[in-house]
């Protein structure tokens, strides 16, 4: 159960756990005991982009991550936007990159956050200026991007294995003596 919600949103009393049948049976959420409002804690959809620039993957480096750590550019779906609206405007905003071409590579789960993310493979061009909350990029060949077992990373190892890798997963390397880079994406 999510803790965000603490209080009511419509009359601010606090809510309770509350039990109810629903249509999938009895269920127990977060409900306000005075106004009856639920709340459904349903997943965030979030956008996600395995951005290619001639031919090599762009990954980028969150301000607030490790310095062996990069991702895909990821960012939430707002408001009045199709996903493939919303991701050209992720990687406009975080890279300055205009993308030519967009395709669906999947939509994963990633429970840990609560979150639904949508994965699209992007062919960009331009010249690279992060946004302030990314600190860093680097351009890999396929080959030699690594994966994590959970969200974007399960979208990226599907990417790959549709072109033709089999991806390398970052926690697979911890469990063996390095060898080569070990950088991640995800």
């Amino acid at each position: 159960m999510s803790t965000e919600f603490r209080f009511c949103p419509a009359c601010a009393t606090p809510l309770a756990l509350i039990g109810q049948e629903e249509d999938g049976g009895f269920t127990q959420r977060l409900r306000c005991p005075a106004c009856g409002f639920t709340h459904w804690n349903n997943p965030t959809p979030v956008l996600a982009a395995i951005v290619e620039m001639d031919g090599q993957i762009l990954l980028a480096r969150n301000a607030a991550w490790p310095s062996k750590m990069f991702g895909l550019i990821t960012g939430f779906m707002e408001a009045g936007e199709t996903p493939e609206e919303g991701i050209r405007r992720e990687i406009a905003e975080e890279t300055s990159l205009a993308v030519d071409t967009l395709e669906l590579v999947g939509v994963h789960d990633f429970q840990r956050m609560n979150q639904i993310i949508i994965t699209y493979h992007a062919r960009a061009h331009g010249q690279v200026r992060l946004s302030p909350e990314l600190v860093e990029y680097k351009l890999m060949p396929p080959d030699k991007v690594r994966c994590w077992r959970a969200g974007t990373g399960l979208a990226l190892a599907q990417w790959l294995r549709q072109q033709g890798h089999e991806p390398v997963f970052m926690e697979d390397l911890r469990q063996k003596p390095a060898v080569g880079p070990t950088e991640g994406a995800g």
